[in-house]
């Protein structure tokens, strides 16, 4: 068995979902080499998230953006974690609803994900600065 782990730092993106397969991919090139294997991706913040969804049209993250505003409105006034502003505390319960992590089989040496789809990092502040993630890939 082989094991690859790769922290890597993405830069600061404004608020909303991105797609960053080619980072996570560009960061830790080992994948080509398992036959098959996993790939874990976890993020080291409270205020944004990681998800697995459509990777080509851009209206699918347009609309992400306006459920989870509409779901998880900013000013509401039975906030009481609000230091940092009035997309702090529903950055850390849209990061909880969407989880820290994702996990993606690895086949023949590339990410097993299905032709539309694509990795995420949903970035829930308006000025959330650059993100850390720790990639692992294990397998044979």
């Amino acid at each position: 068995m082989k094991i690859h782990q790769q922290t890597i730092q993405l830069n600061q993106r404004r608020r909303g979902f991105h797609i960053i397969t080619a980072d996570i991919l560009s960061a830790l090139p080992q994948i080509s080499e398992f036959k098959a294997g996993i790939c874990q991706i976890f993020i080291q913040h409270t205020s944004a998230s990681l998800c697995i969804n459509e990777n080509a049209d851009p209206t699918v993250r347009i609309d992400f953006e306006m459920y989870f505003n509409k779901a998880v409105p900013e000013n509401d006034p039975d906030y009481e974690h609000d230091y940092e502003g009035s997309d702090d505390m529903p950055a850390h319960l849209k990061a909880a609803m969407l989880g820290s992590s994702v996990t993606i089989p690895i086949t023949n040496g590339r990410l097993a994900l299905g032709t539309w789809q694509g990795i995420y990092l949903c970035e829930h502040r308006n000025h959330g600065g650059s993100r850390h993630l720790v990639v692992t890939a294990w397998g044979e």
